[in-house]
C-alpha cells in the first residue's frame, strides 16, 4: 500500500509538473489570432447536387476567389471568378436563381448589426462580363430567377436594373431617411426579427413583393460620435423604446412588366415578420403578428386577384417565435415548426393551411430545419434528440416515419446539405474538439471523408496549459439546470478556491453548450490558470429544454432568472473546495442586466460583478424584444420596475464593474448613466469606464484587449 501511495504521489506531482511546463494563455493570444479556426467561407451548394462552391479569399494580400469543388473527391475543379484586372477584392457572392451570373460586394460598410452598404458588381459566367449595379453605395441587391436583372435599395427606395438594356427603373419614389423605407427594414426588425432584405422576387421574376415602413412617429433616438474632430457630431436614427410608436408597415407588390404598384389589404397588421414567395409565381405567403406577439397569422396572397386568405394562426399564452422554418412543396403544401405541443417540433400542412400530421414528437427540440428532398420524401433536420447541450442530424420521412440519425456525435453537428440531398458536409465541435468539416451521405449518414480538421491548432494547444470543462445538472429551484465548470490545472479538493460565474440567461439563449471554445473561453482560461474556478448555469427562461422552460419568465425577466445564478452560487458555495466568501458574477448585456441584479439582490452572496453593456430598465430597450417577453410598460409597469437595478442602488456591498460603448446603438449607453447616477446619489463607490465611439460589441484596435485586461486585473484585485 505504501509504494502504491507513493507511485500515486510520483504521477500527481509528474501532472503537476507537466501542466507548469505549459505556456499559460496571454490575453494578447487571445485577440491576435493565435488560437484561431480554419473555416469554410460562404459555402453554397451547387443546383447539380455534385459540386459545391466556397469564397476564399486573403485579405492581407486583397485577393478572393470563388471556387468550385467536387463533393465525391472534394478536389477543386475550377475557379468561377477571381478579383483582380477590372474584378476589385470582393468579400461576398451571391448567384442567381438559374446559376448563370454572381453579384459580388465590395468595399462594404457596416450599418448596424445585420445590415451592409456597400459598392456591387454582377458578374456574367457565361461572357466574363462584370457590370456595376450603380456608381452609389446600395443595399441588398438580388438577381431575378433567370438573372436578367437586379433589384436594390438606395435611399429607401426600390429599383430594378436590365442588365441588357442597362436601364434603371425606380419602383418606389418616397423614401425618406427618418420617414418612409421601402424594401428594407428599420432599426428593429433588423435586430429583433433577424432580416434585412424586406422584398423578394416571385418564382418567374414577374413580379416583386416588398414591405413599406413608415416610421415618421417613432421616437428618435441621438448618440453623441467623438470622432477625432474638434466638435462632436451627432448621430440619429428612428429606435422605438417600451410602449412608444413602432413604425406602421404595408405589404405591396410590383408588377414588373406592367410597371404598376399593388396595395395589398392585410388588415392593418401590426408587424410583417416574414415575407415568402410559394413556388407558384402568383402566390405569397406573409406572416403577421400582434403587438404582444402571441398571435401570428400566416396568410396566403394570390397575387392575381389581390385576395388574402388565412393559412394557419399560432397562438399562445406568452409569445410565438418567429421563424424561417417554411418550406413549400411542390404543390405549395408547406412544412412548418411549432411549440404547440410544449417542444419545437416539424408539422406537415396541405395548400390550404389543413394540418396533414406531425413529422416529429418527443421531449426535446428540432433547433434547425435543413430542407425537404421531394423525390425520396426525406426531411432533414437538427436537434437536441442527443441531449439538450449537443446537437445531431437526422432525417425523417414526412410521414413521421423511418427516421435516421446522420451525424450525432456527442457535441454540436450543423450540416450543409447538396442541392440535390445526396450529401451534406457536417461541421462538428465539442468542448474538446475545434471545429472539423467531414462529408456524409446523406441517405444513410456514412462518413465518406474528413474536409478540414483544426488538428493544427490542437497541436499548437498542447503547449498551453488548457483544462477541460465539466458538464453536469445541477438542481436549483426544483429544476436541473445545465451546467458546466473548469477547475484549476493543479485543482486540489482541499483547498478553497473562489468562484466566478459567467452567464448570460436571456429567454431562449444557451452558454451550456457542448461545442469548441470561444474568446470568452480562452479568457475564463486565463482566469483558471489564475487560481479560479469558474462555472456557468443555464437557469430558468434559457433555451432548447421545452415551451415551458423557456417562457416561465413571461412578464418578468430578471426576478427568477436571479434567483436561480443566487441560488446556484449559494449551493456551489457548499462544496468544500469553493471560498464561499469569494464569488463573483459576470455578463454582457442581458447577462450584464443579470449580473448587476444579483451583487445587488444576491449582495450576501456575490462579492463582486462585472456588468458589460448591460440593459439596466428594459423601458429603455425596444418594442419588439422587450414587449415580446414583458407587454408594454403601461400594461405591465411592476414587471418593468421591480428587476430594474437602479431602482435599487442602495443595496450594493460588494465590488461593482460596469462597462459600456457610448456608441451602442442596440443597449443604449443611457443603461449605464442611470446606473452610474443611481450608485452616485446612494453614496456607493464602484468602478467603470466608457469606450468612446464603441458599439454594443465594444471592440476595435486594442479596444478588447484594453477591456479583458481590465476585467481580469479588477477580478484578481477584488475577488
Amino acid at each position: 500500500m505504501g509504494k502504491y501511495r507513493f507511485l500515486c504521489v510520483l504521477v500527481l506531482v509528474g501532472t503537476i509538473l507537466a501542466q507548469g511546463q505549459k505556456n499559460k494563455i496571454e490575453l494578447e493570444d487571445i485577440w491576435n489570432g493565435t488560437f484561431s479556426t480554419q473555416g469554410m467561407d460562404v459555402l453554397r451548394s451547387m443546383k447539380n447536387g455534385k459540386q459545391y462552391t466556397v469564397l476564399n479569399l486573403d485579405r492581407g494580400t486583397k485577393v478572393s476567389r470563388v471556387d468550385t469543388y467536387d463533393y465525391q473527391t472534394l478536389k477543386k475543379t475550377k475557379t468561377l471568378v477571381s478579383s483582380g484586372g477590372d474584378i476589385p477584392f470582393f468579400t461576398s457572392y451571391e448567384f442567381s436563381e438559374d446559376e448563370s451570373k454572381l453579384i459580388l460586394a465590395t468595399a462594404v460598410k457596416p450599418i448596424f448589426r445585420r445590415s451592409r452598404r456597400g459598392i456591387y458588381y454582377v458578374y456574367d459566367l457565361g461572357d466574363k462580363q462584370l457590370t456595376k449595379i450603380s456608381e452609389r453605395e446600395i443595399q441588398e441587391p438580388e438577381l431575378s430567377p433567370d438573372g436578367s436583372k437586379v433589384a436594390y435599395a438606395l435611399d429607401n427606395n426600390l429599383y430594378i436594373l436590365d442588365l441588357e438594356t442597362k436601364e434603371v427603373l425606380q419602383l418606389t419614389n418616397d423614401g425618406a431617411y427618418g420617414k418612409i423605407i421601402n424594401g428594407v427594414t428599420d432599426w428593429v426588425y433588423e435586430e429583433e426579427f433577424g432580416y434585412v432584405q424586406a422584398f423578394e422576387w416571385n418564382s418567374d421574376g414577374t413580379q416583386i413583393a416588398f414591405i413599406r415602413f413608415d416610421e415618421t412617429n417613432v421616437p428618435q433616438f441621438s448618440m453623441d460620435v467623438y470622432g477625432n474632430e474638434l466638435y462632436q457630431t451627432q448621430y440619429e436614427f428612428k429606435y422605438p423604446k417600451a410602449g412608444e410608436d413602432n413604425a406602421k408597415v404595408s405589404l405591396h407588390l410590383f408588377d414588373v412588366e406592367k410597371g404598376i404598384k399593388i396595395n395589398v389589404d392585410l388588415g392593418n397588421p401590426y408587424y410583417i415578420p416574414r415575407i415568402k414567395w410559394m413556388n407558384h409565381p402568383h402566390y405569397l405567403s406573409v406572416q403577421t403578428m400582434n403587438r404582444h406577439q402571441n398571435v401570428l397569422q400566416l396568410h396566403g396572397v394570390n397575387a392575381k386577384t389581390n385576395t388574402v386568405s388565412l393559412l394557419l394562426e399560432e397562438k399562445d399564452d406568452a409569445y410565438v417565435d418567429v421563424h424561417d422554418n417554411l418550406t413549400f412543396l411542390a404543390n405549395d403544401s408547406f412544412i412548418w415548426t411549432s411549440e404547440k405541443d410544449g417542444y419545437n417540433h416539424l408539422y406537415l400542412y396541405d395548400e390550404a393551411g389543413n394540418l396533414m400530421n406531425q413529422i416529429t414528437k418527443g421531449d426535446w427540440e428540432v433547433t434547425k430545419y435543413y430542407g425537404y428532398d421531394q423525390e425520396n420524401d426525406r426531411i432533414y433536420y437538427q436537434s437536441t434528440e442527443n441531449g439538450s447541450i449537443n446537437r445531431g442530424i437526422y432525417s425523417i420521412s414526412s410521414g413521421g416515419l423511418d427516421k435516421k440519425a446522420l451525424a450525432v456525435d456527442s457535441g454540436t453537428n450543423s450540416a450543409d446539405f447538396s442541392a440535390d440531398y445526396s450529401y451534406f458536409i457536417n461541421t462538428f465541435s465539442n468542448a474538446k474538439t475545434p471545429t472539423r468539416y467531414t462529408l456524409y451521405k446523406a441517405s444513410n449518414g456514412e462518413k465518406i471523408m474528413g474536409i478540414k480538421d483544426n488538428q493544427a491548432l490542437l497541436d499548437k494547444l498542447e503547449r498551453y496549459q488548457i483544462v477541460p470543462k465539466e458538464f453536469a445538472t445541477i438542481n436549483i429551484n426544483g429544476n436541473d439546470l445545465n451546467m458546466w465548470m473548469m477547475k484549476p490545472a493543479d485543482f486540489d479538493e482541499s483547498k478553497k478556491y473562489p468562484l466566478f460565474m459567467f452567464q448570460y440567461s436571456g429567454p431562449g439563449s444557451q452558454q451550456v453548450a457542448n461545442r469548441w471554445m470561444g474568446s470568452n473561453d480562452y479568457w475564463h482560461q486565463v482566469l483558471v490558470a489564475e487560481g479560479y474556478v469558474v462555472a456557468c448555469v443555464d437557469g430558468r427562461g434559457t433555451g432548447y429544454k421545452g415551451r415551458d422552460f423557456k417562457k416561465v419568465t413571461q412578464k418578468e425577466l430578471g426576478k427568477l432568472e436571479v434567483e436561480d445564478q443566487i441560488a446556484a452560487a449559494k449551493k456551489l458555495s457548499e462544496r468544500s473546495y469553493i471560498d464561499e466568501g469569494r464569488t463573483g458574477i459576470w455578463g454582457w448585456s442581458y447577462g450584464g442586466f443579470m449580473s448587476t441584479n444579483c451583487i445587488l439582490k444576491g449582495n450576501d452572496v456575490f462579492e463582486l460583478a462585472i456588468a458589460v453593456a448591460p440593459v439596466t430598465s428594459w423601458r429603455f430597450y425596444d418594442t419588439i424584444y422587450t414587449e415580446r417577453y414583458m407587454q408594454t410598460p403601461q400594461e405591465n409597469a411592476s414587471g418593468y420596475d421591480d428587476n430594474s437595478p437602479f431602482n435599487y442602488p442602495e443595496l450594493l456591498k460588494g465590488d461593482y464593474l460596469l462597462v459600456h460603448g457610448s456608441g451602442d446603438d442596440n443597449v443604449h449607453v443611457q443603461n449605464s448613466m442611470r446606473m452610474i447616477e443611481a450608485l452616485v446619489q446612494a453614496n456607493k463607490q464602484f468602478e467603470w469606464a466608457i469606450y468612446p465611439d464603441k458599439n454594443h460589441g465594444i471592440y476595435g484596435g486594442n479596444t478588447r484587449l484594453h477591456l479583458y485586461t481590465k476585467m481580469t486585473n479588477f477580478i484578481k484585485e477584488k475577488l
